[in-house]
């Protein structure tokens, strides 16, 4: 399925025409940091001229407003911010009726490091970003889900792009989130040098009767997993497949050898890591075992994963 032009191409952001013809709301965190969160509050008054503008106040409040709004009747919903705020809206699409028929997302990336974003090719920058919306191209990818339990009760996410289990979830697990307001992405890396000092649990995958165990599983829907680095070269964002890659060993000798791979957009060698593609799989874990969907931790295994195809709507170049 190709890209659909969701409005006029003779449309731009300037056409009062946009907003008769497609109800948008954009999603943001007044009280984000950076650049790029202060770039776009300075050009809160031409967005808000063209859409409504809803703000969080806590976490969580993201996915609430998503859900609001397709309630509300807007046909495009912004997620203006990072990976994690991207997540937030796409389960709130996920948790009003039809909310995925209803309602289009799209994405001004405000984050660290747009891992969605970049795997869509939406350009960086939130002038351009903006005027893609407004082109508003439509296209059709997979919706990846995971049920699991928490504290007995059963629940059910959505993500965008990729999903973790093992070390990297334990990692944002460890995050000293004050130390983050203070010194942004290297929390994560000193959170990381952390958890690869721990001892790493049993990871096993299971799927159509094949069962591979390692010590971090990654899954991806498309190519990217925490940033410009193809870590799934071969992924396509609608095959109906999310692409899994399990490590069989995790040490700092393992991530050296896999780092030249990573940069020439090859896969690691076979003794270290091995690939599956599949629509459906099981991952079960040791106790406490943690997972993280688009770069937020989310919970325990053990977890089912899916695809549904083509389900989610997104505005592209």
């Amino acid at each position: 399925m190709q890209a659909n032009a969701l409005f006029s191409p003779r449309l731009t952001a300037r056409s009062p025409q946009i907003i008769r013809s497609v109800r948008i709301c954009v999603i943001f965190n007044p009280a984000a940091r950076g650049n790029k969160a202060r770039h776009f509050r300075r050009h809160l008054d031409e967005i808000g001229g063209l859409s409504a503008l809803k703000a969080t106040t806590a976490p969580g409040d993201a996915r609430r407003l998503a859900a609001e709004a397709v309630g509300e009747g807007f046909d495009l919903i912004v997620a203006a911010g990072g990976d994690g705020t991207v997540n937030e809206v796409l389960n709130g699409l996920g948790d009003a009726p039809d909310g995925f028929a209803r309602t289009c997302l799209g994405v001004l990336p405000l984050g660290t490091v747009n891992v969605f974003a970049r795997e869509l090719a939406l350009p960086l920058r939130i002038e351009q970003a903006w005027e893609v919306l407004q082109r508003g191209r439509e296209k059709r990818i997979d919706l990846p889900r995971v049920e699991f339990s928490e504290n007995g009760i059963r629940r059910q996410c959505y993500f965008a792009q990729l999903a973790g289990a093992g070390f990297d979830a334990r990692a944002i697990e460890l995050v000293d989130w004050s130390h983050k307001k203070k010194i942004g992405p290297l929390a994560y890396v000193i959170a990381g040098l952390k958890a690869l000092r721990e001892r790493q649990p049993k990871i096993t995958v299971r799927t159509g009767g094949q069962s591979v165990t390692g010590e971090f599983v990654l899954v991806g829907n498309g190519r990217f997993y925490g940033g410009p680095v193809p870590a799934f070269p071969q992924a396509d964002l609608r095959d109906g497949f999310l692409d899994i890659c399990i490590l069989s060993r995790l040490n700092w000798w393992t991530l050296m050898r896999c780092v030249p791979g990573l940069l020439t957009s090859r896969k690691p060698p076979a003794s270290i890591a091995q690939f599956i593609q599949a629509a459906k799989f099981d991952l079960a874990g040791e106790p406490r075992t943690a997972f993280e969907l688009d770069g937020e931790w989310v919970g325990h295994l053990p977890a089912t994963f899916s695809v549904e195809r083509e389900r989610l709507r997104v505005i592209v170049p």
